[in-house]
């Protein structure tokens, strides 16, 4: 931290700068995994992931949990769906809702990544120590869930 008065706005130490600039950082290190191995965008690796952990989901839901907007929750559900990752089918409830879920490929990607980011958070614990590294997960939880009701998003 940078030594100057306390009324004055130092961007390089305002948590919200902070986090965003941790968050691009690591996830365009991870982005390398999965772009060099499978070819998938960010994206793509995001409604993998979500596909994975929760099951069968609409393009919505993703959009809602993921904080993606939209457009390019559409485009790359089309994109996971010409590599063979995602299926797409009518809701019964509503036929214009879709529920998408990961094929018997899109699984094995997802399990292959998954191993993947286990030992990429395995060089993190390293790098930081476990410890260091608990204690950042906890308070990252906890700064989630003191915003868990903003929802505006841009």
């Amino acid at each position: 931290m940078r030594d100057a008065p306390e009324d004055v706005f130092d961007l390089e130490c305002f948590l919200p700068y902070l986090l965003n600039q941790a968050a691009e950082a690591s996830s365009r290190s991870f982005a390398a995994v999965y772009r060099e191995e499978f070819g998938i965008s960010r994206t793509q690796w995001r409604i993998m992931a979500n596909l994975g952990k929760f099951g069968g989901m609409t393009a919505s839901e993703i959009c809602r949990i993921s904080h993606i907007e939209k457009t390019k929750v559409s485009r790359a559900v089309g994109q996971l769906q010409e590599l063979g990752y995602l299926t797409r089918t009518r809701a019964q409830d509503d036929k214009r809702r879709e529920n998408l879920s990961l094929t018997a490929t899109g699984q094995t990607v997802f399990r292959k990544l998954g191993a993947r980011g286990l030992a990429y958070q395995a060089q993190l614990a390293t790098a930081l120590g476990a410890d260091r590294l608990a204690e950042l997960e906890a308070m990252l939880q906890e700064v989630r869930a003191l915003h868990a009701g903003d929802v505006e998003q841009e």
